[in-house]
Protein backbone atom coordinates (compact mmCIF):
# COMPACT_ATOMS: atom_id res chain seq x y z
CA UNK A 1 0.00 0.00 0.00
CA UNK A 2 1.54 2.91 -0.82
CA UNK A 3 1.84 6.39 1.79
CA UNK A 4 -1.01 8.78 1.33
CA UNK A 5 -0.88 12.48 1.40
CA UNK A 6 -3.30 15.12 1.41
CA UNK A 7 -2.27 18.88 1.26
CA UNK A 8 -4.22 21.72 1.13
CA UNK A 9 -3.62 24.94 -1.10
CA UNK A 10 -4.81 28.82 -1.50
CA UNK A 11 -5.04 28.60 -5.60
CA UNK A 12 -4.23 27.02 -8.82
CA UNK A 13 -0.58 28.78 -8.94
CA UNK A 14 0.18 26.86 -5.56
CA UNK A 15 -0.93 23.67 -6.76
CA UNK A 16 1.20 23.78 -9.85
CA UNK A 17 4.15 25.23 -7.69
CA UNK A 18 3.37 21.88 -5.35
CA UNK A 19 3.71 19.36 -8.39
CA UNK A 20 6.94 21.67 -9.32
CA UNK A 21 8.42 20.66 -6.22
CA UNK A 22 7.46 17.20 -5.73
CA UNK A 23 7.91 15.96 -9.61
CA UNK A 24 11.45 15.11 -9.24
CA UNK A 25 10.58 12.43 -7.11
CA UNK A 26 9.09 10.41 -9.83
CA UNK A 27 5.57 11.89 -9.82
CA UNK A 28 3.21 12.10 -12.11
CA UNK A 29 -0.40 13.90 -12.49
CA UNK A 30 -3.14 11.28 -12.50
CA UNK A 31 -5.86 12.15 -15.43
CA UNK A 32 -7.98 9.42 -15.63
CA UNK A 33 -10.33 8.31 -12.90
CA UNK A 34 -9.15 4.46 -13.50
CA UNK A 35 -5.71 5.50 -12.71
CA UNK A 36 -6.28 6.66 -9.26
CA UNK A 37 -5.68 4.79 -5.99
CA UNK A 38 -9.03 3.62 -4.72
CA UNK A 39 -7.98 5.38 -1.56
CA UNK A 40 -7.70 8.91 -3.26
CA UNK A 41 -11.30 8.23 -5.58
CA UNK A 42 -13.62 9.65 -2.56
CA UNK A 43 -12.49 13.31 -3.41
CA UNK A 44 -13.87 13.11 -6.47
CA UNK A 45 -16.91 15.30 -6.78
CA UNK A 46 -19.87 13.46 -7.74
CA UNK A 47 -22.16 15.73 -8.16
CA UNK A 48 -22.45 19.16 -9.99
CA UNK A 49 -23.19 21.85 -9.40
CA UNK A 50 -22.46 21.28 -5.89
CA UNK A 51 -24.76 21.96 -3.09
CA UNK A 52 -24.72 26.26 -3.57
CA UNK A 53 -25.85 25.69 -7.06
CA UNK A 54 -23.31 28.01 -8.55
CA UNK A 55 -22.89 26.94 -12.33
CA UNK A 56 -19.84 29.06 -12.81
CA UNK A 57 -17.54 27.88 -9.97
CA UNK A 58 -14.91 25.01 -10.81
CA UNK A 59 -15.57 22.03 -9.72
CA UNK A 60 -13.13 20.94 -6.04
CA UNK A 61 -11.19 18.34 -8.28
CA UNK A 62 -7.79 17.83 -6.22
CA UNK A 63 -4.80 17.46 -8.35
CA UNK A 64 -3.42 13.96 -7.44
CA UNK A 65 -0.52 12.97 -7.57
CA UNK A 66 1.38 9.38 -7.76
CA UNK A 67 4.53 7.50 -8.10
CA UNK A 68 5.80 4.15 -7.29
CA UNK A 69 5.61 4.98 -3.01
CA UNK A 70 2.94 7.45 -2.66
CA UNK A 71 0.16 9.16 -3.82
CA UNK A 72 -0.84 12.46 -3.07
CA UNK A 73 -3.84 14.81 -3.54
CA UNK A 74 -3.76 18.88 -3.82
CA UNK A 75 -6.97 20.32 -2.95
CA UNK A 76 -7.68 24.47 -3.77
CA UNK A 77 -9.34 25.75 -0.82
CA UNK A 78 -10.33 28.64 -2.90
CA UNK A 79 -8.84 31.56 -0.67
CA UNK A 80 -7.37 31.74 2.83
CA UNK A 81 -10.50 31.35 4.93
CA UNK A 82 -11.82 28.20 3.68
CA UNK A 83 -7.91 26.25 4.22
CA UNK A 84 -9.05 24.76 7.87
CA UNK A 85 -12.97 24.31 6.62
CA UNK A 86 -11.42 22.30 3.76
CA UNK A 87 -9.49 19.71 5.94
CA UNK A 88 -12.07 19.21 8.56
CA UNK A 89 -14.58 18.81 5.22
CA UNK A 90 -12.62 16.02 4.22
CA UNK A 91 -12.52 13.88 6.65
CA UNK A 92 -15.72 12.96 5.54
CA UNK A 93 -13.91 11.29 2.52
CA UNK A 94 -10.37 10.26 3.55
CA UNK A 95 -9.56 8.50 6.95
CA UNK A 96 -6.67 10.60 8.17
CA UNK A 97 -5.45 7.86 10.24
CA UNK A 98 -4.46 5.95 7.29
CA UNK A 99 -2.87 9.28 5.70
CA UNK A 100 1.26 9.91 6.06
CA UNK A 101 0.98 13.42 6.27
CA UNK A 102 -1.59 16.62 5.70
CA UNK A 103 -0.12 20.00 4.98
CA UNK A 104 -1.44 23.59 4.50
CA UNK A 105 0.39 25.95 2.30
CA UNK A 106 -0.57 29.92 2.74
CA UNK A 107 0.59 33.15 1.53
CA UNK A 108 2.20 35.73 4.29
CA UNK A 109 0.28 38.64 1.96
CA UNK A 110 -1.63 40.35 4.52
CA UNK A 111 -0.51 43.47 6.43
CA UNK A 112 0.20 40.61 9.99
CA UNK A 113 3.57 38.69 10.01
CA UNK A 114 3.98 35.11 9.09
CA UNK A 115 3.83 34.28 12.74
CA UNK A 116 0.50 36.15 13.38
CA UNK A 117 -0.85 33.99 10.26
CA UNK A 118 0.15 30.73 11.28
CA UNK A 119 -1.15 31.83 14.52
CA UNK A 120 -4.36 32.29 13.09
CA UNK A 121 -4.61 28.80 11.14
CA UNK A 122 -3.19 26.57 14.48
CA UNK A 123 -5.69 28.07 16.51
CA UNK A 124 -8.87 27.23 13.82
CA UNK A 125 -7.23 23.72 13.25
CA UNK A 126 -7.36 23.00 17.48
CA UNK A 127 -10.94 24.11 17.09
CA UNK A 128 -11.28 21.68 14.74
CA UNK A 129 -9.48 18.65 16.67
CA UNK A 130 -6.08 19.03 14.39
CA UNK A 131 -2.91 19.63 16.13
CA UNK A 132 -0.61 21.42 14.47
CA UNK A 133 3.46 22.03 15.56
CA UNK A 134 4.42 24.95 17.15
CA UNK A 135 6.19 27.00 14.83
CA UNK A 136 5.20 27.33 10.97
CA UNK A 137 7.55 25.16 8.43
CA UNK A 138 7.81 22.63 11.57
CA UNK A 139 6.07 18.80 11.26
CA UNK A 140 4.13 17.29 14.38
CA UNK A 141 4.73 13.90 14.61
CA UNK A 142 1.91 11.30 14.96
CA UNK A 143 -0.25 9.67 12.08
CA UNK A 144 -0.97 11.74 10.15
CA UNK A 145 1.87 13.77 11.17
CA UNK A 146 0.79 17.68 10.29
CA UNK A 147 2.16 21.07 9.29
CA UNK A 148 1.62 24.48 7.54
CA UNK A 149 3.92 26.31 6.00
CA UNK A 150 3.79 29.99 5.25
CA UNK A 151 5.09 31.54 2.05
CA UNK A 152 7.60 32.48 1.25
CA UNK A 153 9.57 31.60 4.16
CA UNK A 154 7.82 31.00 7.46
CA UNK A 155 8.96 34.41 8.52
CA UNK A 156 8.51 37.95 6.28
CA UNK A 157 5.46 39.26 4.36
CA UNK A 158 5.22 37.67 1.49
CA UNK A 159 3.01 35.40 -1.31
CA UNK A 160 4.36 32.51 -3.91
CA UNK A 161 5.64 35.26 -6.67
CA UNK A 162 8.17 35.95 -4.27
CA UNK A 163 9.30 32.12 -4.79
CA UNK A 164 8.65 32.73 -8.17
CA UNK A 165 11.20 35.51 -8.68
CA UNK A 166 13.94 33.84 -6.68
CA UNK A 167 13.99 31.22 -9.59
CA UNK A 168 13.24 33.61 -12.36
CA UNK A 169 16.41 35.85 -11.31
CA UNK A 170 18.08 32.23 -11.88
CA UNK A 171 16.16 31.18 -14.74
CA UNK A 172 14.73 33.93 -16.76
CA UNK A 173 17.06 36.71 -15.69
CA UNK A 174 16.49 39.15 -18.61
CA UNK A 175 12.68 38.33 -19.37
CA UNK A 176 12.66 39.33 -15.20
CA UNK A 177 14.56 42.59 -16.18
CA UNK A 178 12.30 43.47 -19.30
CA UNK A 179 9.03 42.18 -17.76
CA UNK A 180 10.01 44.24 -14.37
CA UNK A 181 10.69 47.45 -16.64
CA UNK A 182 7.15 47.12 -18.27
CA UNK A 183 5.50 47.16 -15.43
CA UNK A 184 7.03 50.02 -13.79
CA UNK A 185 6.39 51.94 -16.92
CA UNK A 186 2.49 50.86 -16.96
CA UNK A 187 2.38 52.79 -12.91
CA UNK A 188 3.86 56.08 -14.83
CA UNK A 189 1.15 55.34 -17.88
CA UNK A 190 -0.61 58.50 -17.75
CA UNK A 191 -3.71 57.39 -19.93
CA UNK A 192 -4.49 54.50 -17.61
CA UNK A 193 -7.12 55.24 -14.43
CA UNK A 194 -6.93 54.61 -10.80
CA UNK A 195 -9.49 51.57 -11.39
CA UNK A 196 -7.18 50.23 -14.26
CA UNK A 197 -4.05 50.33 -12.04
CA UNK A 198 -6.11 49.45 -8.43
CA UNK A 199 -4.56 45.95 -8.23
CA UNK A 200 -0.98 46.01 -9.48
CA UNK A 201 -0.86 48.95 -6.39
CA UNK A 202 -2.14 46.00 -3.89
CA UNK A 203 0.88 45.02 -1.75
CA UNK A 204 1.77 41.65 -3.79
CA UNK A 205 0.07 43.17 -7.00
CA UNK A 206 3.83 44.76 -8.59
CA UNK A 207 4.92 41.30 -8.45
CA UNK A 208 2.22 39.52 -9.61
CA UNK A 209 2.15 41.38 -12.89
CA UNK A 210 6.13 40.65 -13.58
CA UNK A 211 5.06 37.09 -12.93
CA UNK A 212 2.21 37.82 -15.16
CA UNK A 213 3.83 39.72 -17.92
CA UNK A 214 6.59 37.10 -18.25
CA UNK A 215 4.32 34.40 -18.22
CA UNK A 216 2.56 36.13 -21.43
CA UNK A 217 5.52 35.29 -23.11
CA UNK A 218 6.39 31.63 -22.10
CA UNK A 219 2.48 30.55 -22.43
CA UNK A 220 0.53 33.20 -24.57
CA UNK A 221 -2.21 33.39 -24.26
CA UNK A 222 -2.01 30.93 -21.36
CA UNK A 223 -2.73 31.31 -17.48
CA UNK A 224 0.31 31.41 -14.83
CA UNK A 225 0.00 28.31 -13.64
CA UNK A 226 0.22 26.76 -17.12
CA UNK A 227 3.79 28.50 -17.78
CA UNK A 228 4.55 27.56 -13.81
CA UNK A 229 3.69 23.42 -14.65
CA UNK A 230 5.12 23.79 -18.24
CA UNK A 231 8.42 25.83 -18.45
CA UNK A 232 11.73 26.34 -16.58
CA UNK A 233 10.24 28.00 -13.23
CA UNK A 234 10.94 25.52 -10.73
CA UNK A 235 13.10 23.14 -12.61
CA UNK A 236 17.04 21.97 -11.87
CA UNK A 237 18.42 24.28 -10.97
CA UNK A 238 15.95 26.82 -9.38
CA UNK A 239 14.99 24.16 -6.62
CA UNK A 240 18.23 24.90 -5.36
CA UNK A 241 16.91 28.48 -4.71
CA UNK A 242 17.13 28.56 -0.88
CA UNK A 243 13.57 29.55 -0.20
CA UNK A 244 12.17 26.86 -3.13
CA UNK A 245 14.58 24.04 -1.45
CA UNK A 246 13.24 25.20 2.14
CA UNK A 247 9.46 24.53 0.80
CA UNK A 248 10.61 21.97 -0.87
CA UNK A 249 12.22 20.62 2.10
CA UNK A 250 8.74 20.69 4.32
CA UNK A 251 6.58 18.06 1.68
CA UNK A 252 9.98 15.62 2.01
CA UNK A 253 9.89 15.56 5.68
CA UNK A 254 5.87 16.09 5.59
CA UNK A 255 5.16 13.30 2.84
CA UNK A 256 8.01 10.84 4.27
CA UNK A 257 9.72 11.16 0.56
CA UNK A 258 12.99 9.50 0.07
CA UNK A 259 15.92 11.27 -1.93
CA UNK A 260 17.72 9.02 -4.04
Amino acid sequence: MPKYGYLVVEGPHDVEFVYRLLSPFGFKRIKWLKDLDSFLRPLVPRKFPQDDGDLQKRMPVPLFLQNDSHAVAIHIAGGDSRLVEVVQENTLYLDYALVTGVGILLDSDKDVSATVRFKAIKDAMSQKGFQLPANPGEIASGTPKYGAYVLPDNKGQGTLEDLLLDSAATVYPSLLASAARHVDAALLDATLTGDDTKDIRKPAGNKKAIIGAMASILRPGKAVQVSIQDNRWLRNEALAQPRVKAVQDFLVNLLELSRK
